[in-house]
């Protein structure tokens, strides 16, 4: 059987997602800060200020991830960290991609984009570190 398979879908995974959707939404205040500072004040190109938003709010989501919504007190955080990051490099890279379409394919305002992004790349780290990170 596989580890998607075995995902149960009962009150504490629903908790589980609602904890990691409360602190994306934080995550979310400091991706968009520094995005935003990057950018607009400091002139660094839109996705460079994107990535750099990104790989901060990854670090403070990490923390309060392991601490809060998984209740994860695995000694072995650098191993954690690493898997972590490694499931957050790829949402960037997902990030970045969809952002490119709906920017500037498809003339959407860039910020716009970017709270798409989010949205569809959270339900991808979600997972991945439902069952990669955080389990087993």
């Amino acid at each position: 059987m596989t580890q998607i398979a075995a995902i149960e879908f009962n009150k504490a995974f629903i908790l589980k997602f609602i904890k990691f959707g409360v602190v994306g939404l934080s995550g979310m205040f400091v991706d968009f800060g520094i995005t935003y500072l990057l950018k607009e004040k400091f002139k660094i190109h839109k996705y460079v200020a994107n990535s750099m938003g990104f790989i901060i709010a990854t670090g403070t989501n990490y923390s309060l991830n392991r601490l809060w919504t998984f209740n994860n007190h695995d000694p072995n955080t650098v191993t954690q960290f690493s898997k972590f990051f490694l499931i957050s490099l790829i949402g960037l890279a997902m990030s970045n991609g969809i952002i490119y379409l709906f920017h500037e394919k498809l003339k959407w305002n860039f910020y716009l984009a970017k709270a798409f992004a989010i949205g569809l790349v959270s339900l991808w780290n979600f997972f991945a570190n439902y069952i990669y990170t955080f389990t087993g």
